[in-house]
């Protein structure tokens, strides 16, 4: 289990389940464009209204949260979008997103290392988002999720003088 201790290095305990290993790495990446940022970087935002630092990073950790339990369960995504909006933006400390998203990644990589290749091909719900699709794609789209933010974080930390480093390497 990754802690907080090693936050900005997790993900290198990868196993070798293919479902679990994409969604360990997308945390390693995003890790290390995060590196470079402090607490006191935690309410930083452009302007107002967007997402502060922290919140990207809860946005993420919930967002992983929402993808685990709507392509799962029955009844599908729950669209409440006001109310993760709302948790989202209750969230004003860079060490306790990062705590999140890190239970959030360990979360979902031990549902997806726990599923067979037939479980991950079953469909999700009928619904708006990913309706009857494989749930195996809620794997890519936690991936691209995770790397859109990253994005955009690695964008606010060069407007705050930071250089992030290369996500992909040492």
């Amino acid at each position: 289990m990754t802690t907080p201790e090693n936050i900005f290095n997790s993900g290198n305990d990868l196993n070798n389940n293919h479902f679990a290993t994409p969604v360990k790495q997308s945390l390693q990446f995003f890790s290390r464009t995060c590196s470079v940022f402090r607490e006191d970087d935690s309410e930083y935002a452009p302007t107002p209204g967007q997402f502060t630092v922290a919140q990207h990073v809860a946005h993420v950790a919930q967002t992983i949260d929402w993808f685990m339990v709507g392509g799962f369960r029955p009844e599908g995504f729950d669209l409440d979008f006001a109310a993760h909006q709302q948790g989202v933006r209750e969230c004003i400390s860079l060490q306790d997103a990062m705590i999140w998203l890190v239970q959030s990644v360990d979360h979902a990589a031990e549902i997806l290392a726990s599923k067979t290749p037939a479980e991950m091909m079953e469909p999700m719900a009928e619904g708006p988002v990913m309706g009857g699709q494989p749930r195996a794609a809620i794997i890519a789209a936690i991936v691209e999720h995770t790397a859109h933010h990253r994005g955009s974080l690695a964008v606010y930390a060069r407007m705050l003088g930071y250089a992030p480093p290369m996500p992909y390497s040492e």
